[in-house]
């Protein structure tokens, strides 16, 4: 039977989670699950041993509010299951972006002081300290040190935020994401995109020189959106040419370019592997 509008109105703000494990205790007898039910599998943990009062180490709460409410039978994830949730996925986006494969990439072995490159200097590490739900787009030919200020974005934000990062170099990412989708065990897949789609902190290095199929471009367009509607803090690096038409999807580069969201930092400087001069790599305290 429907409660009344205004028992709901109430319940709704005033309503408490209950412990699952305090639901069963509170069950008549006769509706308890017996070990000859289970093949003698129930055991009740020592309320001594209990890791998590709120849950009583179940992991989940359930509302607990009468039958009828728009929320009666609906559980929760209770902060500790939640904790150990983040903890593996922080593990699994540190596993995929395999950092270590760019050796010491930081803001105190940048040399700003090269010509043209202290403006992305500057507003890579202003978006390190305070990422907040802001976009930064750096866009500049190869080899002037884009990769190396996203890469250092990464490593700050672990470091100094304690945040959960994930980078990708685009290509690797759409290669990634087309050998791991398997039609028969979607569920599976549709984790691992969820996962890298809500990072705390995306970082996309080399936008727009991938070679992907539709369905790839369009699961990288999924990725773009989402976080765009969400306002995720998110980091792009690029080497093609803006005003060339095709070489970034249309409906993304729309959203990387509004300025209401993204700084976009244009890098006029020659390419260090080419110059004959290579750059200088100094250890700098203005990183931190």
């Amino acid at each position: 039977m429907d409660l009344p509008a205004a028992r709901i109105a109430h319940s709704n703000r005033d309503h408490i989670m209950k412990r699952i494990g305090d639901v069963m205790r509170d069950l008549p007898a006769a509706n308890r699950p017996r070990p000859s039910q289970t093949g003698g599998a129930v055991r009740i943990r020592n309320r001594d041993t209990v890791r998590c009062p709120i849950c009583n180490d179940a992991g989940y709460l359930r509302n607990d509010v009468p039958v009828g409410h728009p929320l009666f039978g609906t559980v929760i994830v209770c902060e500790c299951k939640q904790r150990e949730l983040d903890e593996r996925r922080d593990e699994e986006l540190k596993r995929l972006s395999n950092l270590e494969a760019f050796g010491q990439c930081t803001f105190d072995t940048f040399d700003p002081e090269m010509p043209g490159l202290d403006e992305a200097y500057e507003a890579a590490l202003a978006f390190a300290q305070e990422p907040g739900h802001t976009w930064l787009f750096l866009s500049g030919p190869c080899g002037v040190g884009k990769t190396h200020l996203a890469v250092a974005i990464a490593y700050y934000a672990m470091e100094w935020h304690r945040m959960s990062v994930y980078f990708a170099v685009v290509p690797d990412l759409l290669d990634h994401l087309r050998s791991t989708f398997d039609p028969n065990s979607g569920a599976a897949y549709d984790d691992r995109f969820a996962t890298i789609r809500n990072a705390p902190l995306l970082v996309l290095d080399d936008l727009g020189t991938e070679n992907a199929t539709p369905w790839a471009k369009e699961k990288l367009y999924q990725i773009i959106n989402h976080r765009y509607s969400e306002q995720m803090p998110t980091v792009i690096t690029t080497n093609v040419d803006l005003g060339a038409k095709g070489k970034i999807d249309e409906r993304i580069y729309s959203r990387i370019m509004d300025h209401r969201l993204t700084r976009h930092v244009a890098i006029d400087a020659d390419d260090f592997r080419l110059a004959g001069d290579p750059r200088r790599v100094r250890r700098r305290g203005r990183g931190r």
